[in-house]
């Protein structure tokens, strides 16, 4: 199940279900299904405090293990697979060492065997304390059995994401190696998180990963809290980046637009659009759900 901040307005259910179609195509055989944490249709909750069709007996664990990571975030790494709008999805979790708050699994892959029966996705870059508190909030309170996966990021994958938006408006030169574009008269890059201190942590590892790629200063920065954003553009300012550009590393429905519009406006910074429905963010739910399957399989009777 994907977790997708927000309500299901036109535009952020179109943005969801691509992504949920590019992940079917990475995980052949699983269903997939969206649950918003706002608005009045398609939610988390709802879905959650359905009554589990069939589940007299504990779910099974697949014959093979899900997608092995992808390396780039071109959506090269794709198999067949189906996708069906509302309806079940298991995707992901990440590493230990990630700063995105550790798996869970509510009734028992700790210790009885029993595998969840569904594995929550939040569709976040990093952390988000608003966000993370209520998707919390609700598993505490459904009796569906679930493991909840950390968010997508931080990873290389959203650095070559970032990267390719950056590129799409003419801000970054599509090839890794050839660096900013100069002409457009940005030296450096301000990655925004959204929002709080584990989110500018979270990005600031994929900030490193961009600034490798484009050899110019890379800093990141939590939307709304003007302490963070001063003290980025003093970091840009001191290693020689006095115009930067604005890369969100936020997916969108997270966000609202117009915070990014007003930051750009006020620091006269060109702005790259949110990472949306990038190739790599399905790549990632991929990832995920492929490292939930595999922490599932260590600890899940044969």
């Amino acid at each position: 199940m994907l977790a997708v901040p927000g309500a299901s307005t036109h535009a952020y259910a179109e943005l969801a279900d691509q992504i949920a179609e590019a992940t079917a195509e990475s995980c052949p055989g699983v269903e997939i299904r969206i649950g918003f944490l706002d608005g009045s249709s398609d939610l988390l909750m709802d879905l959650l405090a359905a009554e589990p069709e069939e589940q007299s007996e504990p779910a099974r664990l697949p014959e093979s293990i899900a997608p092995s990571e992808p390396e780039r975030g071109d959506g090269s790494h794709r198999a067949n697979g189906t996708h069906r709008p509302g309806h079940s999805h298991r995707s992901a979790h990440s590493s230990p060492e990630h700063s995105a708050p550790p798996a869970e699994a509510r009734g028992g892959v700790n210790g009885t065997g029993i595998v969840p029966q569904a594995v929550i996705v939040p569709l976040l870059a990093g952390a988000h304390p608003d966000f993370d508190r209520r998707v919390a909030t609700i598993l505490s309170q459904v009796p569906m059995q679930v493991m909840l996966a950390p968010h997508l990021g931080p990873h290389p994958l959203l650095a070559g994401a970032l990267h390719d938006r950056l590129s799409e408006v003419g801000l970054a030169r599509a090839s890794r190696a050839r660096g900013l574009n100069i002409s457009i008269g940005s030296n450096g890059v301000l990655v925004i998180a959204d929002r709080g201190p584990q989110a500018v942590a979270d990005a600031g590892v994929t900030a490193v990963l961009l600034a490798a790629r484009l050899a110019v200063p890379v800093v990141p920065a939590s939307l709304g809290d003007t302490d963070s954003l001063r003290a980025a553009i003093e970091r840009l300012a001191e290693a020689g980046a006095s115009h930067p550009a604005i890369a969100p590393c936020v997916i969108g429905p997270e966000t609202n637009p117009a915070e990014l519009t007003h930051l750009s406006s006020a620091l006269d910074a060109p702005c790259a659009a949110p990472l949306g429905a990038h190739p790599a963010i399905a790549q990632l739910v991929a990832v995920r759900y492929g490292e939930a399957l595999a922490r599932m399989s260590t600890v899940s009777p044969r």
